[in-house]
């Protein structure tokens, strides 16, 4: 499963500051948009994402892209190696390993202590992060071994992603071989199966600076809701197009290439060459939409959040829409997180979908599974209120009832707090194979 992985999320949280308590010890109060969501997107499909104004869809699809500052949890890039990306915090956390891991570990314990959710959070957080690079080697008792090691494996898998060579190959498998057989010396350990799943190759977003996620955004695209004010007027299409191709020095600025790169891109989208030297009030709301795209696009992105990207369409448009992104999808390889609230295109263009309601993902299933045998009260609730347009059938529309869901879904409770320590949620529970439903 994790070789069809492209990106996860482990309790990722987006919390926002709307004030403070009274008295003479103020305490933040935050606005909990997203509250632990575990997901998981796996290469080249659409996952949908469906739920009510408000319940934390967009943001969850800007904090997956790192464009909000994710306030605690992590989320897991697979689209390239951490040996290629070679990230600072990796030879860092490395070299700290088990200083790491203990005091993760002792730090659970004193958040619980001292009933503090934030530092419980960025323990779990810590020690997610060593995990993933350490695995079960963690609970070796040869700590200077097990250090140079993970070190050896881990450099010369950077080395091997710079120049691929038969010399660079054999370093990197012997590396590999001295972690294996440090990791069989540890195998009976009752701790082995939880430390050894987290171990993968995977780039943990929230652990990158601000020049390491940048070398990543060109993989990592949105294509906004609103087709007006996402382009900037006073550039031409032609500009909107290759600024970031030039940011990201694929061409030369001015440059023939680039000049025949945008027009292939834009004749991809739908749009004629042209157009290129035109301004966006010059456009349609669907043209502009495929500007918007073309943009995205232009970037050879492999992962993109379609952000509402037809709710501003009128119908006809939207099927045109659709139809490209998912020719797009096809040729170019690519994954997408549709964000909508219009159920029909969801269960038109989407492999699998989650439902959100105030911030948590209350229902997780194959496209087909939550239209023909929706489980949560919420998700029934979406699909009875879906418009018919068969006059002559009546249609009981359910009446949701948020008792019956999360088990804090008062959203004056549940969207408030301070830094004091949460009931946990429980996570979602699988009543089928990839069905998954949260408590209700």
């Amino acid at each position: 499963m994790a070789n069809d992985l492209l990106i996860k999320t482990e309790d990722l949280k987006q919390y926002f500051v709307i004030g403070s308590t009274g008295g003479f010890v103020k305490k933040p109060q935050y606005l909990k948009a997203n509250n632990g969501i575990n997901l998981e997107i796996r290469k080249n499909e659409t996952f949908g994402l469906v739920g009510e104004s408000g319940c934390g869809k967009s943001t969850l699809g800007r904090v997956i892209l790192q464009l909000y500052k994710q306030t605690r949890g992590n989320t897991i890039y697979y689209g390239r190696s951490i040996h290629a990306l070679n990230p600072a915090y990796a030879t860092k956390y490395l070299n700290q390993a088990f200083d790491v891991f203990k005091k993760a570990e002792q730090n659970v314990q004193a958040a619980i202590n001292g009933n503090s959710q934030l530092k419980l959070d960025q323990a779990h957080k810590e020690f997610r992060v060593i995990a993933r690079l350490a695995g079960a080697l963690l609970l070796h008792t040869d700590e200077a071994k097990v250090k140079k090691a993970l070190l050896d494996e881990y450099n010369t898998g950077v080395a091997l992603a710079k120049n691929d060579t038969p010399e660079n190959r054999k370093k990197h498998e012997d590396a590999k071989a001295v972690v294996q057989s440090l990791e069989e010396a540890v195998r009976s350990h009752e701790r082995f199966e939880e430390l050894n799943h987290f171990k993968d190759g995977g780039i943990d977003l929230t652990m990158l600076n601000k020049m390491e996620m940048r070398d990543l955004r060109r993989e990592l695209q949105i294509i906004f809701q609103d087709p007006y004010s996402s382009l900037d007027p006073r550039m031409t299409i032609g500009q909107l197009i290759s600024e970031a191709i030039v940011e990201h020095g694929m061409f030369k600025e001015n440059s023939k290439e680039l000049e025949e790169y945008v027009i292939e891109t834009m004749e991809k989208c739908g749009l004629d060459r042209q157009f290129i030297h035109r301004y966006p009030h010059q456009f349609s709301g669907g043209q502009r939409q495929r500007i918007g795209i073309a943009r995205a696009l232009a970037l050879k992105p492999k992962f993109i959040v379609c952000d509402e990207s037809v709710s501003a369409l009128d119908v006809s448009i939207q099927a045109q829409i659709l139809e490209l992104l998912q020719e797009l999808k096809e040729k170019e390889d690519l994954t997408y997180l549709f964000i909508s609230h219009d159920l029909s295109v969801i269960n038109n263009i989407c492999d699998r979908v989650g439902v959100m309601y105030f911030g948590n993902m209350v229902e997780l299933a194959d496209s087909d599974d939550i239209f023909d045998n929706p489980v949560h009260p919420y998700t029934k609730m979406l699909l009875s209120a879906i418009p018919l347009m068969d006059t002559r059938k009546e249609v009981a529309i359910e009446i949701f009832d948020p008792t019956y869901s999360i088990e804090n879904a008062d959203r004056s409770k549940d969207t408030i707090c301070g830094d004091e320590l949460q009931k946990d949620l429980e996570p979602m529970r699988e009543i089928e194979p990839n069905h998954f439903v949260a408590n209700f």
